[in-house]
């Protein structure tokens, strides 16, 4: 295992536009499953074989959760959506790269520029192969959603021991009826029920966000609650509905 760190400079953030973000990575090649683990647990994310957590000066609003997989239970409306769902395939694979995944995250990107005011993020394909297949090892896969004969969505997650790490999903839009979004978290869930795994980790939740406040939709989750290093030992509390 190869491995080296840094921080980022500040930049403008993705999430407040009246605020600067900055990253601690990791560049990991061919990191162990024990190591991730560790870094999963303190907030880590991954793209490639970059590690990175936010570390923005001025700024704690980005929040690692994660879920215990044993006691979540899909609401009455997240049920409503695998129902309607119950004509869309899905497959689990070894990630890769090719014109129809590249062709489908442009799509996706250029309309949430319009919707939600992204900035757009072109991509080619070895861009695409370093953010999504590169770095893989053996815990990255990918689950692709299909419809009408038509590939739909694409959802990159990983398993890391005990845990499954969700990474990106995007999806076309013709199909945002079908709400694919939620339907990928359950579907995880799913997964990660029937692989017996302790925790689901979706990313960072930031409460009533416009892009990330909808995963306090999926209840209960812990919240990390410290700061840690890699020494350091983590603090999560489960998060409650009334607190403010």
């Amino acid at each position: 295992m190869e491995c080296y760190e840094f921080t980022s400079e500040l930049h403008p953030c993705s999430y407040f536009k009246d605020r600067q973000g900055q990253f601690h990575y990791f560049c990991i090649k061919d990191c162990s499953t024990y190591f991730y683990k560790g870094l999963l647990e303190r907030g880590y994310r991954r793209f490639g074989e970059f590690f990175f957590v936010p570390r923005c000066p001025e700024c704690k609003e980005c929040i690692t959760i994660r879920h215990l997989v044993s006691d979540f239970t899909p609401s009455a409306n997240m049920l409503k959506v695998m129902k309607k769902n119950k004509e869309t395939l899905f497959a689990f694979k070894r990630p890769l790269v090719n014109d129809a995944r590249v062709c489908l995250y442009v799509k996706y990107h250029l309309r949430m520029a319009k919707k939600k005011g992204w900035s757009f993020n072109n991509i080619d394909m070895q861009t695409y192969r370093d953010t999504f297949v590169e770095g893989a090892g053996e815990f990255g896969y990918e689950m692709c959603l299909y419809r009408d004969g038509r590939l739909i969505g694409v959802s990159y997650f990983d398993i890391v021991q005990d845990s499954l790490s969700a990474i990106y999903f995007f999806y076309d839009h013709d199909y945002e009826h079908l709400s694919l979004g939620t339907l990928n978290i359950l579907l995880l869930f799913s997964l990660a029920k029937r692989l017996n795994l302790k925790y689901f980790y979706p990313g960072y939740w930031i409460k009533d966000h416009h892009s990330m406040g909808y995963k306090e939709r999926f209840k209960p989750f812990e919240m990390l609650t410290n700061e840690a290093d890699i020494f350091d030992k983590t603090q999560y509390k489960l998060y409650k509905t009334h607190q403010s």
